[in-house]
């Protein structure tokens, strides 16, 4: 407990020893700035399965036939499983924001593209409710 509180305070490593070492323990230290956008995500994710549910009661259809199986299950695993599938993948993703998806695209550069889709995804939603 010591070491992680410790570690969290005075970091020993802000990136790799190495130049090519792209390891997911290659660093202790994480910017603040994927938590923010990790956050965002989490939270667009939930504001996304809230008007889903919300539509779905007003007559609409899931799409995506992965969340149209779960929505099979109840409104509690539909949300349970989008957020818990949601925080699974932005953990990963913060964790390897400083690498690269693929050999060529930053990992950072996804995070602000599912940001985005997310942002759009909601303000289409919020449309469909209005109309």
């Amino acid at each position: 407990m010591v070491a992680l509180l410790r570690g969290g305070v005075r970091p020993r490593r802000h990136g790799p020893r190495r130049s090519d070492d792209v390891s997911i323990t290659s660093c202790d230290w994480h910017d603040p700035k994927w938590l923010l956008v990790g956050l965002m995500i989490l939270l667009l994710s939930l504001a996304d399965a809230i008007l889903t549910l919300w539509l779905l009661g007003q007559g609409a259809w899931e799409t995506n036939p992965l969340m149209a199986v779960l929505l099979g299950g109840g409104a509690r695993t539909f949300a349970l499983a989008k957020i818990g599938l949601t925080g699974l993948g932005v953990v990963l993703l913060s964790l390897l924001a400083r690498g690269r998806a693929f050999g060529r695209v930053p990992v950072g550069s996804v995070m602000y593209g599912i940001l985005i889709g997310y942002l759009v995804l909601v303000c289409y939603e919020l449309y469909l409710i209005a109309a």
